[in-house]
């Protein structure tokens, strides 16, 4: 069976019986149904956005990154669409804006925005952080670069929401690898630091790689990680040890971050390791 159909296709096509249809599939949006027991991804409701659109809407925003393969998006959020409908069911956003045929791809046979028509319609309709999050995490699944997207506001220049776009875009980052990584990179930035590097390898006296840090900056030899769930395994944890020594001894001082440390306490021990190193 199908993840994901049309219900009223399935039923006339002598697919399913109407029994069938209310027993072995959810209703995800108004004749749209999901296979029973199938989780309803980001990337799902964004397919099935686009079947309740008569398989003429684009999937765009939030739904078109999950559908390129960015991690992190909710699941739970609504589906994002091109599609000039007002009165989109509950689960569904909509939006008309222009675009032109360059800034749509088929992805998995759906018509779905780019992924700088994505990252664009991203940091125009969401707050900074949120679309610096989202961003980052596109470029990490794609081969997305922040020119192609700045290229793209110039097409659109003087439209809505385009100045807030070009500061997002100022502040994007591929290298993170989490949400977590990119919150710190923006606290170090609001902070008035210069701007970090992401993913330093730091390697040993015969090249051979010893850790790679979330950020920092390699001439000062100040890096910092942010430590996630995963850490508490005590594998994990002692390789932790081992790697911390280890860049130690080669003059790095690595702050580790963790979920429990506020920004207060974040921007403490940056200071501290600044004064020592400046």
């Amino acid at each position: 069976m199908a993840e994901l159909i049309v219900g009223s296709e399935a039923t006339a096509a002598g697919l399913l019986t109407s029994h069938r249809l209310r027993t072995r599939y959810v209703r995800l949006y108004p004749d749209v149904y999901l296979r029973e027991g199938v989780p309803p991804t980001a990337a799902l409701r964004g397919i099935g956005a686009h079947l309740w659109s008569g398989r003429r809407g684009v999937v765009a925003g939030r739904s078109a990154a999950a559908l390129h393969g960015a991690k992190w998006v909710d699941g739970n959020r609504p589906a994002q669409l091109l599609w000039p409908n007002r009165h989109p069911p509950e689960g569904i956003e909509t939006w008309s804006d222009r675009f032109d045929e360059d800034e749509v791809e088929l992805v998995a046979g759906v018509p779905v925005t780019t992924p700088a028509r994505t990252a664009l319609d991203i940091a125009r309709r969401c707050r900074t952080a949120k679309a610096v999050a989202a961003i980052d995490a596109l470029m990490q699944a794609t081969r997305l670069k922040p020119a192609d997207v700045e290229l793209l506001a110039e097409r659109y220049r003087g439209a809505r929401g385009i100045r807030a776009a070009r500061g997002v875009l100022e502040l994007v980052d591929g290298g993170a690898q989490s949400p977590r990584e990119t919150w710190l990179r923006l606290l170090v930035l609001r902070a008035g630091y210069p701007r970090p590097q992401t993913q330093i390898p730091v390697r040993d006296e015969y090249g051979q790689l010893v850790a790679v840090l979330d950020l920092g900056w390699e001439e000062l030899k100040l890096g910092l990680d942010y430590d996630g769930d995963h850490h508490r395994n005590p594998e994990q944890f002692n390789r932790d040890v081992r790697r911390h020594d280890e860049l130690t001894a080669r003059g790095w001082i690595r702050i580790r971050v963790t979920s429990r440390d506020t920004e207060a306490v974040v921007l403490r021990m940056l200071a501290d390791a600044w004064s020592k190193r400046t």
